[in-house]
């Protein structure tokens, strides 16, 4: 998929957000990368670069206090090749472009990555049923 439709994807799934996270969002730059850094890798403890399909770099709203004020603003990054690799297909990718920009988003509202793996075990779960 060339770059321009991937990040459409991106800004797509962005806007269909609820309006109530997209207002929160006002200091967070979602970008489109290639490929993760070795920093970004060694950040999360990830061996192989197609394993990390996305990465949230910044301070949670649930870490900012009175002080937090005139930072850069936060990072949220879409890893292309690491998610075309996990898809058969446009729509596959669509919907994986999705998960991912949701799963970094939680981060930035403050939710772990271990309350989120549970979460979207469960919805996939439910989602079967």
């Amino acid at each position: 998929m060339d770059r321009e439709k991937f990040e459409t994807l991106v800004v797509g799934a962005v806007s269909n957000l609820p309006l109530e996270f997209r207002n929160k969002l006002e200091n967070v730059d979602v970008v489109v990368e290639d490929w993760p850094t070795s920093r970004q890798l060694r950040k999360v403890k990830v061996s192989h670069p197609s394993q990390l399909l996305g990465l949230y770099e910044g301070v949670p709203q649930t870490k900012r206090n009175g002080r937090y004020g005139m930072v850069l603003p936060d990072k949220i990054s879409i890893f292309q090749k690491p998610v075309e690799s996990q898809c058969h297909s446009n729509e596959e990718i669509s919907m994986k472009i999705t998960e991912v920009v949701c799963h970094e988003i939680a981060h930035h509202f403050g939710i772990d990555e271990k309350t989120l793996r549970s979460i979207e075990a469960n919805r996939r779960r439910k989602s079967r049923h």
